[in-house]
């Protein structure tokens, strides 16, 4: 057998081990970067599957009652998958400083495959109660605390083979995998899909992309053992220059913290935001206020994602010409400005009636509890109340009917002409239709080529931010301490501002009695995170490793 057959990427020095790949060896960095971003796509995939799957995921694992309060700890139960990305920095951030980029990477792989099937094997609330949310929130936890360690090694590993004029270039490859990760997991659900009924598929189907991604940790798994270690770490490694203690140089040295806070709020904050609102959020806003058909919501965010995808790279190539730091803050101050006035677009095209509705009909909510319940940390912390208000609220959530909501002395409903006193229903959800409210979206009034180029933009947008960025954070850091500073930015700034992003969204919805309400939280990052970056942020394209 050749040596060659065996050689794994990058290896260095003898000849059964060539010099590993880098700025001199072209072919080499190519290989480097393709293994690098398949295995983090998988990753990623394996992250998405559950927000991909968050509006479904409410009826299966948390007990029945409240649609609205369902929905809502599901997304509470995806969000806690980033509590721990911060955590999943700190660890594995260390780890990657200290003994190498590699095997950390095998290591946050293992953990992310392992939990991602053991949710498919999950029994439902139905099966066993309170354990099956808590499963799901242990599980999701592991799979946060393996990511937080993940993305900022890959691209700290692809940036470290590039030559100063390549790495926008090539680290925008690694920033691909998360939109690569999201539309292989609605691909998977898409499929599944239409390969049943939708009784079958709420039944066991939903499984299968779960249970499936053991066969992508396989492959992962064996597409990161044929790499070897950062020449840049090895050369920092063999002069006796690696630190022992990283997290205590990025958070307890002041200059360095600095560099962490700056690169929070000045550009990863407003890419978190942007990214998640665009990809995760629009996805709930199609299938839960216009009530899209959700193969149909799919089948648009999929295909705007494989048009918008490919600018990924192109801003990250147009930031080693022109630079990093504007790019990302003219996309976040487009995206404040643009959010807004794109969900009404989709609201307009997607569901036309329920805009009309919207723009003429009002529900008034009054009594005690409706004000006591009012405040966006009451939806955020206690969303499951059963109070009258509570109910009506959720109802009217759930079909996107504005409302507002005043004192009283005992709760009614005021549609109209017409005031109720409790909440019935029945009663109200047939006044709202016959005054023109749409249960559904109607598909022949559904203008898909204007959906699909509003949620173009929405990834456009998020593109322009996220293309630079890698490339930027790990130019920020030191090599000595790269991979735990460029993790620790980038995951308290995904994991706790842009994670939980759709949760706090849905939550104002509701606070507000208006389904756009929400995307406030996002417009307000984006515009600090434009005027931070604009103000504190460096260039660094043309900085050395």
């Amino acid at each position: 057998m050749s040596t060659s057959a065996i050689t794994p990427i990058g290896g260095q020095g003898s000849a059964l081990h060539p010099p590993a790949p880098g700025i001199h060896d072209p072919a080499g960095t190519r290989r480097v970067v393709l293994a690098a971003a398949l295995g983090t796509v998988f990753e990623w995939y394996d992250f998405f599957i559950y927000g991909s799957l968050a509006a479904f995921f409410g009826v299966l694992f948390f007990p029945p009652g409240n649609e609205t309060a369902a929905f809502l700890a599901s997304l509470a139960t995806f969000g806690a998958g980033f509590v721990l990305r911060p955590f999943g920095a700190l660890v594995f951030g260390r780890l990657g400083d200290v003994v190498g980029r590699k095997r950390t990477f095998l290591i946050t792989m293992l953990i992310m495959g392992l939990a991602t099937a053991v949710v498919g094997l999950l029994p439902t609330f139905a099966q066993i109660g309170w354990w099956a949310p808590v499963i799901l929130v242990s599980l999701r936890l592991l799979q946060g605390l393996a990511v937080g360690g993940e993305f900022g090694g890959a691209v700290t590993y692809v940036a470290e083979h590039a030559s100063p004029g390549r790495r926008g270039f090539l680290t925008s490859w690694i920033q691909i995998t998360a939109t690569g990760g999201l539309l292989l997991s609605l691909l998977a659900i898409l499929v599944c899909r239409n390969a049943m009924s939708p009784e079958a598929f709420a039944s066991w189907g939903w499984r299968i992309p779960f249970v499936g991604s053991l066969g992508l940790l396989l492959l992962s798994l064996y597409i990161r053992l044929k790499l070897h270690e950062s020449p840049v770490f090895k050369q920092m490694q063999s002069e006796g220059k690696t630190s022992k203690n990283p997290i205590k140089e990025v958070l307890g040295e002041r200059r360095n913290l600095r560099i962490v806070l700056v690169a929070i709020f000045g550009a990863v904050a407003g890419q978190a935001v942007i990214w998640y609102t665009g990809h995760f959020y629009s996805l709930y806003f199609m299938t839960n206020t216009l009530r899209l058909d959700a193969s149909t919501a799919y089948i648009y965010l999929t295909v705007a994602l494989v048009l918008a995808t490919p600018f990924f790279v192109v801003f990250g190539w147009l930031s080693d010409v022109i630079g990093r730091k504007w790019i990302i803050v003219a996309g976040c101050a487009l995206s404040a400005i643009l959010f807004i006035p794109i969900f009404n677009g989709l609201m307009t095209y997607g569901n036309p009636r329920l805009a009309t509705f919207r723009a003429s009909h009002t529900v008034a909510l009054r009594g005690p509890e409706c004000i006591a319940e009012q405040s966006v940390v009451t939806q955020l912390f206690s969303p499951a109340k059963t109070t009258p208000c509570s109910k009506a609220k959720s109802f009217l959530t759930a079909y996107a009917v504005p409302y507002t909501v005043t004192s009283g002395d005992r709760f009614t409903v005021q549609f109209g002409e017409r005031t109720y006193d409790g909440f019935d229903e029945p009663v109200l959800k047939a006044a709202l239709v016959e005054a023109g409210l749409p249960l559904k979206a109607d598909p022949a009034q559904v203008n898909a080529p204007m959906m699909v180029a509003l949620l173009f933009v929405l990834v456009f947008l998020a593109t322009m931010v996220y293309g630079p960025l890698g490339a930027m954070l790990v130019e920020l850091f030191p090599t000595h301490i790269r991979y735990s500073g460029v993790s620790v930015a980038l995951q308290f700034g995904n994991g706790w501002i842009g994670g939980f992003a759709p949760l706090i969204a849905a939550s104002m919805v509701v606070s507000a009695g208006d389904v756009f309400a929400g995307l406030w939280y996002t417009v307000v990052i984006a515009a600090v995170t434009a005027v931070v970056g604009a103000l504190l942020l460096r260039e660094t394209n043309t900085a050395r490793l």
